[in-house]
């Protein structure tokens, strides 16, 4: 067993709808025609005040093993990533192990990474399975930015949404289904691109941190919130995910033309198009799925995928690009067969 496939995908959104018109009706100074036309989102599903993203992905998980029948006695790793847990300590993945009354022998850990988060645990699942460390792995991507943006900021809020994603991969030995290969990468230079500057031991939350402020364009937010440096992450992962994604089709002897679909980070309207440009990707090779969601940080590509499946536009031996880019800065890129 070298390597992996993905046995199921389920998502979860909350259930409360945030659309462009109310956010007109509280904001009537902002754009919203111009942000929809950059975003491609038109609503975003945000997580109720005592919901977190331990909420949302227990929620997920259950959806997942109710609609796929899926014995939790097969277990054998948690892989629960996020940025936005429930504590400190202890983690999610040890909360959704007590909840699912998961094996004793079970690994389970947390993953904080935001938007590549999906295809990075992935590579951790194919690493576990190589060494038979274990073979079923559920991996649960979830978040809350929601509860990171501050209301006045336009710059994030009209942007992303909150969501939980849950799947069940498993060991596999032959490549006609699973992961063929992936490529990740880091550029921690670039990290202050994208940064919630308090709440860590660096920097603890007090008042000081609370207190709003406008930037240069006018976007309200504290040192509690995110800061995020839009055009320079996306000017920085414009000149690498293309490169990244031809020398991982490359070194498999294969041309972008020669894959089914691609599945980006669902970041915004603006980054896919870019994206699907500079590879040379007609658009019925490309997902676009976040219109009524906003991009769902690490439940974004899972998100994406599992509606592809659903809707019947990736079927089995389909050869897909998961394409995961964000906090860090951080990139992954999965070559698989489904």
């Amino acid at each position: 067993m070298n390597s992996i496939k993905i046995v199921a995908v389920s998502y979860y959104l909350p259930e409360r709808v945030v659309t462009n018109e109310d956010l007109a009706r509280e904001y009537p100074d902002w754009d919203i025609p111009k942000l929809s036309r950059k975003t491609g989102v038109s609503a975003r599903h945000i997580a109720e005040e005592g919901e977190t993203a331990f909420d949302l992905g227990l929620r997920a998980c259950n959806k997942l093993i109710e609609n796929h029948s899926i014995d939790t006695a097969t277990i054998d790793a948690v892989v629960f990533c996020t940025q936005t847990p429930d504590y400190i300590m202890p983690y999610n993945a040890a909360l959704l192990h007590g909840e699912l009354g998961l094996r004793r022998d079970v690994r389970a850990f947390d993953i904080s990474l935001a938007c590549s988060g999906y295809t990075y645990c992935l590579d951790v699942a194919r690493g576990m399975a190589a060494t038979g460390a274990a073979q079923n792995i559920l991996i649960v991507t979830a978040d809350t930015y929601s509860k990171l943006i501050h209301p006045g900021d336009r710059s994030v809020r009209t942007l992303f949404g909150d969501g939980a994603a849950a799947t069940l991969t498993t060991a596999t030995s032959a490549h006609e289904r699973g992961v063929i290969d992936v490529s990740c990468g880091t550029y921690g230079l670039g990290a202050d691109r994208f940064i919630v500057e308090a709440g860590g031991c660096r920097t603890p939350r007090d008042i000081a941190t609370r207190m709003p402020f406008h930037d240069a364009n006018g976007n309200v937010r504290s040192r509690d919130h995110i800061r995020m440096d839009g055009l320079g992450v996306l000017s920085f992962f414009n000149s690498t995910i293309p490169q990244d994604i031809c020398s991982l089709l490359a070194r498999n002897d294969l041309a972008p033309k020669d894959v089914t679909g691609y599945v980006f980070h669902q970041a915004s309207e603006m980054a896919i198009g870019t994206l699907q440009k500079a590879l040379k990707l007609e658009d019925g090779m490309v997902v676009r799925a976040f219109s009524d969601t906003g991009n769902l940080v690490s439940a974004s590509i899972p998100t994406a995928l599992a509606r592809s499946i659903d809707d019947g536009r990736f079927k089995q031996g389909d050869l897909l690009v998961l394409s995961g880019f964000g906090v860090g800065l951080s990139w992954s890129n999965v070559l698989m067969r489904y």
